[in-house]
């Protein structure tokens, strides 16, 4: 329990930085083998002329897509998922009957990027600091109206 009382918004990832990957740490034994793959095939196989030009097309937008996303710097996408956990935790903390249990591992998760990632968020690390204050600042004030309701 911390000292609001609270048994969410415990964080094991906050303890300082997060370890950076490096080249010793990615999986150099990695065959290319896909499980199923053979599977997958003959089923698309069995699809319609129209069905597997869907497919393509599908697989077409998604290299496009993969492609925009790589000219992004990781720090901007990262922001983006922080700021995508914090709407989330306010979604559940506003909505008629609050779900502070969904709050909370929202708020955890985004604990977890902010506090563990730090300055390696690069610019807009400081506003990612203010916007996890806010909304455990929120939950602890939601949670309090809550218990005072019941």
């Amino acid at each position: 329990m911390n000292r609001w009382g609270l048994l969410p918004l415990r964080v094991s990832c906050s303890g300082g930085t997060l370890p950076r990957v490096t080249d010793e740490t990615s999986d150099a034994g990695f065959s290319g083998d896909i499980p199923g793959l053979d599977d997958f095939q003959s089923e698309f196989e069995k699809l319609s002329p129209e069905e597997q030009q869907q497919i393509a097309e599908a697989q077409q937008a998604m290299e496009e897509t993969r492609q925009r996303l790589s000219s992004v710097p990781a720090e901007v996408v990262v922001t983006n998922h922080v700021m995508g956990l914090y709407e989330l935790a306010a979604i559940h903390l506003s909505s008629e009957t609050p779900d502070l249990a969904q709050a909370a591992l929202a708020i955890d998760a985004l604990a977890c990027l902010v506090d563990g990632l730090g300055d390696r968020l690069g610019p807009e690390a400081p506003t990612m600091v203010d916007a996890l204050n806010n909304i455990r600042l929120a939950f602890v004030q939601i949670k309090g109206q809550t218990e005072a309701a019941e």
